[in-house]
């Protein structure tokens, strides 16, 4: 079995995202960069299923400027088998993005793609979504648990309601959340191994995707600064002043 792990370059979760002066977006220049957390998470999953037996090969596919390259070394470090970057300097959005993994899956042939739930930088939670409507697979989202057995993935997800467990035949599509896994550190010989692994490239053109935007960001800016907290006497003045100031009770 080959499995499928698209990787996002974002933000380092550790950094205070800043909005540049102009408003434009966030201010890039200078700040660190690493792979979204939950697709740490994925690239474990897929290797953990390549180490028990149940996977063949680990493959990662990221799309973005030349700088994902550093992305993906990560996921060859960590074990993926081989990697596969699809350049484009476009800003991309979750719908060109799952058309791109459609397009590099019809070529890979996967029977399972594993992706993290989200990005941290734009909390959209759709690629994953789109690229089972777009491929016509099954689905599980939020996945706590995945067990491959053969032909079908059991896959226990978190719900509002408390867990639920699906059973998918393959291939499917499966998306990460925080309680699946911890992901393993990279060595420093496992870096060194990364630099020799195959790291391919193409482009959208190549693949036949049109990525043209489809939204637009007419500004951004950072939240309101919250205001200092009141100490109340008692509840008789708490309820006054939820009443006269924040007009949140009749």
């Amino acid at each position: 079995m080959k499995v499928l792990v698209p990787v996002k370059r974002v933000v380092d979760h550790n950094v205070k995202v800043r909005v540049r002066s102009d408003g434009s977006g966030v201010e890039l220049t200078g700040v660190k960069m690493s792979m979204n957390p939950f697709d740490e998470i994925a690239v474990e999953a897929a290797i953990r299923l390549r180490e028990g037996g149940q996977a063949a090969e680990v493959v990662a596919v990221s799309c973005g400027a030349s700088q994902c390259q550093e992305t993906l070394r990560t996921a060859l470090a960590l074990g993926a088998d081989r990697a596969i970057l699809v350049e484009t300097g476009d800003a991309l959005e979750p719908l060109a993005v799952a058309k791109l993994l459609k397009a590099v899956a019809e070529q890979e042939q996967p029977q399972l793609i594993i992706l993290g739930k989200q990005a941290i930088d734009d909390d959209c939670n759709q690629t994953g979504q789109m690229l089972a409507a777009l491929l016509g697979w099954p689905q599980a989202t939020f996945a706590s648990k995945i067990v491959v057995d053969g032909a079908t993935a059991t896959v226990t997800r978190e719900i509002d309601g408390g867990l639920e467990t699906l059973c998918l035949r393959l291939p499917a599509i499966v998306t990460t959340d925080l309680r699946l896994n911890e992901p393993r550190y990279v060595t420093l010989p496992n870096i060194m191994k990364a630099k020799k692994k195959p790291l391919d490239s193409c482009t959208p053109a190549s693949l036949g995707v049109d990525c043209a935007a489809r939204l637009e960001t007419l500004s951004m800016r950072e939240p309101a600064v919250r205001g200092a907290g009141v100490i109340v006497k008692d509840v008789a003045d708490l309820v006054a002043k939820l009443r006269s100031e924040a007009k949140v009770i009749a």
